[in-house]
């Protein structure tokens, strides 16, 4: 079982909240690949149980290198349907963008055919794991409880 998280980041805010995503995939005993977006190979898609994408907010929707991903690959929507897909933001504005962005990125998935999911109760239970500006204590602690529960799913599905 494995689980690929990719994201954009240019501050590191992304990459922070990234890391902590792959910590909670990790902490459930799932494999977790982390990439940035430019680095993503068909492979790791193809490979991957899971994929939980981050992106700044950039006008309102996922940076154009994490949607290139999603462009690049849609001739392999079949073997995507059925997989677990999640999400996370960064903005920073407190009025960013953060929730449109998160549902790009699901859109895209559910274009992929796969089950999406939003972040646990624990972490807020909304669309994904959001944070404005470098993330907090709570919003890194809300990273790991969205990497643990697609990880718990992961094993549920596929275990």
């Amino acid at each position: 079982m494995k689980v690929l998280v990719i994201y954009h980041s240019l501050t590191g805010n992304t990459e922070k909240l990234a890391k902590a995503v792959a910590e909670g995939v990790e902490k459930e005993g799932v494999e977790c690949v982390i990439k940035r977006a430019r680095e993503v190979k068909r492979e790791d898609f193809l490979s991957a149980d899971a994929i939980i994408a981050g992106s700044p907010v950039y006008f309102g929707s996922m940076a154009s290198d994490l949607k290139k991903v999603f462009e690049d690959f849609v001739d392999i929507r079949d073997e995507m349907e059925g997989k677990i897909g999640a999400a996370f933001a960064t903005s920073a504005d407190p009025s960013g963008g953060k929730e449109t962005t998160i549902l790009s990125i699901l859109q895209a998935m559910l274009i992929y055919g796969m089950i999406v999911v939003g972040d646990p109760m624990l972490a807020g239970g909304h669309y994904g794991v959001a944070c404005t500006g470098r993330p907090t204590k709570r919003d890194l602690d809300n990273a790991i409880k969205l990497g643990e529960r697609v990880a718990r799913l992961v094993k549920r599905l596929r275990g």
